[in-house]
């Protein structure tokens, strides 16, 4: 379904207004369409990290979440009714209590992960990504789950993002904001025990011509 009014720029309050079975993202008020859904080797890749990320965080004051929850960001002042961004991202950590309600979490969180899908990946990788730089997000991953590598970005003196570490094969992933994390690679891409179906999707080329190697 398209969108319910035709207007060049959104906010949270026409996001909350729409009543269709549609999942959106608002960026800088533009609507982005989040179908179609995810694949099967996405959402195994998320499960895995979120038990991992369960595991480590249950005994500390930070809180897990993962999609669809949504993540508001107000610019400056704004109010939240008028912010024109709003993000469900796959999997991300909150120290702050104070930003979660039941609407989701207002204000960015600590750390974020982004698993590629064939449909998202460009925004992924350019808009969110300068998104999460912009308000503050610490640290963030970007999992590429046909690539099989998962890429660490850091802000740096400037406040920009570098690529800080790139794990694959047998690393052990970890992270800089939450020392002691330690994630066996193999266990995030972990193979299902049943014969994957002959028909499982299949995209064309690799989602991103960025480097995926072992963690420097």
């Amino acid at each position: 379904m398209g969108l319910p009014l035709a207007q060049e720029k959104y906010t949270y309050k026409d996001y909350c207004g729409w009543d269709d079975d549609t999942r959106w993202e608002l960026i800088d008020g533009v609507a982005y369409d989040m179908s179609p859904s995810p694949s099967v080797k996405h959402q195994n890749v998320l499960l895995q990290l979120a038990g991992e990320f369960r595991e480590f965080f249950k005994d500390k004051t930070c809180a897990v979440y993962i999609s669809p929850l949504d993540v508001r960001l107000p610019e400056g002042d704004e109010n939240e009714e008028d912010t024109g961004t709003v993000v469900q991202p796959d999997l991300f950590v909150v120290c702050d209590p104070s930003k979660i309600d039941d609407r989701g979490c207002l204000g960015a969180p600590d750390l974020v992960v982004e698993i590629l899908s064939p449909s998202t990946a460009g925004k992924d990788l350019n808009e969110k990504k300068e998104l999460y730089r912009k308000h503050g997000v610490k640290e963030y991953w970007v999992v590429m789950p046909y690539e099989e590598c998962i890429q660490v970005f850091l802000p740096g003196k400037d406040g920009k993002y570098s690529l800080a570490h790139v794990f694959a094969d047998d690393n052990i992933i970890t992270s800089a904001l939450f020392p002691g994390m330690a994630i066996q690679f193999k266990d995030v891409f972990v193979k299902p025990k049943e014969k994957e179906s002959k028909t499982k999707e299949k995209p064309q080329g690799k989602l991103t011509d960025a480097p995926c190697g072992k963690s420097k």
